[in-house]
């Protein structure tokens, strides 16, 4: 089954069916592992940040959602992540276009594949292994801080393939180009984004 477009001229005025309490609350319903806790945290402040970035100020809490909840099924049912979480979203009224971005952000992955087409996608798709990646680059660091993390830095990690392997440098890279950004670019303001969550921890 394939997904409707999602329409980006309506996107910010959508209720997301969802409270945040109430999407934290689904999340720990399907996952108990820290790790995946946190991931979902973080790359829900990466998208707030990247939505008041990109002038979709109004839609924060939204893109917000989307970060937060990207991942719900991984952990339970990672042989059909993006594809359970379809059903969980709809038992639970989730606004579709929630279900979309979510579901798009693993194109190329599964069976049933949705392409990131509207920008908040196509940040998810891109923000997501890059994350994963940074967090894993800042765990070697004395500071295990992202504040004085560098691009430079980051890249090197990027370079080296035997480092935090699980991340796909091909993703990362294939969603700058959707973005139409240059590598270095994204890398940068994903830095930004977790810099100004840490900040605020």
């Amino acid at each position: 089954m394939i997904l409707d477009r999602l329409p980006v001229e309506n996107s910010g005025r959508l209720n997301p069916g969802i409270t945040r309490k109430e999407a934290f609350a689904l999340v720990e319903k399907y996952n108990k592992e820290p790790f995946h806790l946190q991931h979902a945290s973080t790359v829900e402040a990466v998208m707030r940040y990247f939505a008041a970035k990109l002038g979709y100020g109004s839609e924060t809490d939204f893109w917000g959602l989307v970060g937060l909840l990207h991942d719900l099924d991984f952990e339970q049912y990672p042989d059909e992540h993006c594809i359970k979480v379809r059903e969980i979203f709809d038992a639970a009224g989730i606004n579709p276009q929630i279900k979309r971005a979510v579901v798009s952000h693993a194109y190329g992955f599964t069976q049933n594949d949705v392409k990131p087409e509207h920008q908040m996608e196509k940040v998810l798709y891109a923000a997501d292994e890059l994350t994963g990646l940074i967090g894993a680059a800042i765990l070697m660091r004395p500071s295990r801080s992202t504040l004085d993390l560098t691009v430079q830095s980051l890249k090197k990690k990027y370079k080296d393939k035997k480092f935090a392997a699980g991340c796909s440098r091909e993703v990362i890279r294939e969603g700058a180009e959707l973005l139409g950004w240059e590598l270095e670019h994204l890398m940068d303001q994903t830095i930004k984004a977790m810099q100004q969550n840490e900040q605020r921890e």
